[in-house]
């Protein structure tokens, strides 16, 4: 967590003061998409698949084939078996349906939450009039120069059967028109159907807001939390509350506009602190604080290339280089952890061991009375024993960071020494020179000649550098070649450990298919307000 001067969070820091925090808490990516597959199943998100070696960092559509598959298993899954009321409130982002608009097999209701009430995309600027576009610029650019070349080529190729100088059907030239006009006219439309296609609600299987009116979602969102902790109140439940906050475009009430001195993005900071709030205080009306752990944390870090003219709205990641989109450097990767049960967990506790979102799958299971599963590799560890102090050290002595299918990074915490080694294999080339980000590209790619390959590998000492600005050598750090040896065998061993899995974020199960659509009424015209009837 991070404390600025005039920042207010009380809940959070709330939160932080009465529970433990893990000043060294990681994820598994520095994206959304892999990051909260690999938090729901304890695994690296390149064991399911729910990774790409494309480019294609996260789902791109709401209507794609792609997502969690339905052979993982949740921690969700796991405590519904043992009779616990499981719930998703919030985004998902991990697909819907393989097959067709109903079948649901990536859906949360097919994961193991009883009730889910969210958006299945994620929040993104094309979900706000007159905010910036994440999608339809990128998009309208392309479908611009495919009508352009298109329509050249049936000019072309009329001009020439005028004049008899090309041979060739009239049916090419038709084909040639038509797929311009079609590329003109999609173009044309892409910003309704993207906010259409992307940006709605769902109350469990049934679309309640198509599109999704940006303005009322908090209190609609806080409604949902308040009704399942009432109903389940008797008994054991599980309640997975993922914020659409402090995600761009920053939606935020007027009641928060203007009242942060850090601009837009600590308005949307205080809205999101304010809920936490009203949640916990929902715990203490329902009696229920004492019997509930409350777990805060984030999917990756601060998004530095979210910039809007002089404004930043993606958050800052402090000391910490790089950020999201980028596989190895901390900035990215390293998010809060607080995690609060009054009477169990030692109030006010700092742990700076490394841990990991993973460690939260079997936490949770054994809480629950659940099982880890023992047909595959879970990569997270039971977080307890650190927790409640019976355990001094993680028991995580490597950590991978994977960049897509990339292994960019790696950490070892050698014990016996008390030092954090981190090797980087591949580092993105920030833009232009001099900066810390890649400005201008959305996020820094994982792969290609936009990317640098470090033979040796980079080398740091994040406990005596976790800026990670004073990479090591030989010379500086008599045990360099040692560090290096060892490292290379974990991760050889790690590798040895994976299994070829198909790649969901990759084509074709990451491109949009219209079948696979969501619609609230009859495709192309989807629309509907439920949330607004009586």
């Amino acid at each position: 967590m991070l404390h600025l001067e005039h920042s207010w969070t009380p809940n959070v820091d709330r939160l932080a003061a009465d529970g433990v925090m893990l000043t060294q808490h990681i994820a598994a990516a520095s994206v959304c998409t892999p990051s909260r597959a690999a938090f729901l199943t304890g695994r690296y998100p390149l064991r399911s698949g729910m990774v790409s070696s494309n480019g294609y960092r996260v789902l791109q559509w709401t209507g794609v084939s792609g997502g969690l598959p339905p052979n993982e298993t949740t921690f969700a899954k796991i405590l519904k078996d043992k009779g616990y009321a499981t719930g998703l409130i919030g985004k998902w982002h991990l697909g819907l349906n393989c097959e067709s608009s109903d079948d649901y097999c990536h859906h949360p209701l097919s994961h193991g939450f009883d009730h889910f009430y969210g958006m299945p995309f994620s929040m993104m600027g094309d979900c706000e009039p007159g905010a910036m576009s994440e999608k339809r610029a990128g998009l309208e650019h392309k479908l611009n120069v495919c009508s352009h070349v298109m329509a050249l080529a049936a000019f072309t190729l009329t001009a020439g059967k005028l004049t008899r100088l090309v041979a060739g059907s009239w049916t090419l030239v038709i084909c040639s028109a038509t797929v311009a006009l079609l590329c003109l006219t999609t173009s044309y439309f892409m910003g309704a159907l993207i906010v259409h296609a992307d940006c709605f609600l769902m109350r469990n299987h049934a679309i309640t807001e198509q599109p999704m009116s940006l303005q009322r979602t908090t209190a609609l969102m806080l409604k949902e939390v308040s009704s399942f902790v009432k109903r389940n109140k008797q008994g054991p439940f599980l309640l997975f509350v993922s914020f659409l906050h402090v995600h761009t475009p920053l939606i935020t009430t007027e009641n928060f506009r203007g009242r942060s001195p850090h601009g837009l993005y600590g308005d949307n900071t205080e809205e999101m602190d304010w809920m936490v709030g009203q949640i916990l205080d929902t715990l203490d009306t329902e009696g229920l604080t004492n019997s509930t752990l409350v777990y805060f944390t984030s999917d990756h870090g601060g998004s530095l290339e979210a910039q809007f003219g002089n404004n930043q709205y993606g958050g800052w990641n402090g000391i910490y280089k790089g950020g999201k989109g980028m596989g190895g450097w901390e900035g990215g990767i390293r998010v809060p952890g607080i995690l609060r049960w009054p009477g169990v967990l030692p109030a006010g506790r700092l742990i700076h061991e490394p841990t990991s979102l993973m460690d939260v799958f079997p936490t949770v299971v054994q809480l629950g009375g659940g099982q880890v599963p023992h047909d595959r590799v879970i990569d997270g560890r039971d977080l307890l024993p650190l927790l409640l102090g019976t355990a001094q050290h993680s028991e995580h002595e490597f950590l991978m960071h994977y960049c897509e299918s990339f292994l960019h990074a790696a950490r070892w915490h050698q014990r016996n020494r008390g030092a954090v080694w981190k090797v980087h294999y591949v580092t993105p080339m920030f833009h232009p020179d001099g900066a810390s980000a890649c400005y201008g590209r959305g996020v820094c790619p994982c792969f290609g000649d936009k990317v640098a390959h470090h033979d040796p590998p980079l080398l740091f000492d994040l406990s005596r550098d976790p800026s990670e600005a004073h990479a090591l050598t030989p010379d500086t750090e008599s045990s360099f070649h040692q560090v290096m040896e060892r490292i290379t065998k974990a991760v050889e061993d790690h590798r040895r450990t994976l299994s070829p899995v198909p790649l969901k974020l990759d084509m074709p199960d990451n491109i949009w298919k219209p079948w696979l659509q969501p619609c609230c009424g009859r495709f192309p015209l989807c629309w509907c307000d439920r949330e607004a009837d009586p």
